[in-house]
């Protein structure tokens, strides 16, 4: 079993926990289920920062603790104010430290897109998103068939989200084109072995439609690095470890930014 095995197994008892506990009903009446979102898509595409998708996130089963300790109001709000696109913020406990309140803290405290990072296996997830007040949830390819991506991405526009599908290979982006994802992204770390190559997602770009919205993920480092996947069509960047893994993750992230412009 591969670690994406392992955490679906978990998310899925996850899930029946908080069915046990929450009903749909009490989530949909959620003070933020019924609030305006905000659009990730758009705003990248009208982006004249780089298009950073700026990630809060405290450990990876790729690299380990990173910043557990890391104040998420004052990381996303120095995120905001660095001028991102939107925000990414992990909300898998088990699996990457996040706090039960790191969502809910970062979206009282910030205005802009924010996309709810976890691994999305039940569409109660969907719901749940919508009342945490996240404006984009995350699909991934690796881990879902065709089949519950569609339902899921009808629930989530039903309920005025975004939908941000994560690809990692040929066979995931030539089997999902004619879904109806707002967002795509590639993610250059290979999610069995860790190891990490952003010339995967130079590659994997020539299948996607010019009109696409391409998203790079993981591996994304320096402004060369920036640079050479916006000549390769990429019009957004999701960036995590290497802003977190610094003390003052939103100078990193401002300092980067500042060079784009």
């Amino acid at each position: 079993m591969n670690i994406l095995d392992t955490i679906k197994a978990q998310k899925l008892k996850e899930v029946a926990n908080l069915k046990a506990q929450f009903s749909t009903s009490f989530l949909e009446e959620q003070p933020l289920f019924n609030s305006a979102t905000h659009s990730l898509r758009k705003a990248i595409e009208s982006s004249v920062t780089g298009g950073i998708i700026a990630e809060f996130k405290r450990k990876s089963p790729a690299k380990g603790n990173i910043n557990l300790d890391a104040n998420v109001v004052e990381v996303t709000q120095g995120y905001a104010n660095a001028a991102v696109s939107g925000l990414s913020v992990l909300t898998d406990v088990d699996f990457f430290g996040a706090r039960t309140n790191d969502f809910e803290l970062a979206r009282k405290n910030n205005t802009i897109p924010m996309l709810r990072k976890d691994f999305m296996v039940d569409e109660y997830q969907i719901i749940q998103s919508k009342a945490m007040g996240a404006d984009v949830i995350l699909l991934i390819a690796k881990i879902l068939n065709k089949k519950q991506m569609q339902s899921y991405i009808n629930l989530a526009h039903e309920l005025g989200m975004e939908v941000f599908l994560e690809t990692q290979n040929e066979a995931e982006i030539l089997d999902n084109l004619d879904l109806n994802f707002d967002l795509i992204g590639i993610n250059n770390r290979n999610l069995n072995s860790f190891e990490v190559s952003v010339e995967n997602s130079i590659k994997l770009a020539q299948l996607l439609p010019k009109s696409s919205n391409k998203i790079a993920e993981s591996g994304i480092n320096s402004l060369e690095t920036i640079q050479l996947l916006q000549a390769n069509g990429f019009h957004g960047f999701l960036i995590g470890e290497y802003f977190m893994k610094e003390e003052n993750p939103a100078e990193k992230c401002r300092n980067l930014i500042q060079k784009l412009l």
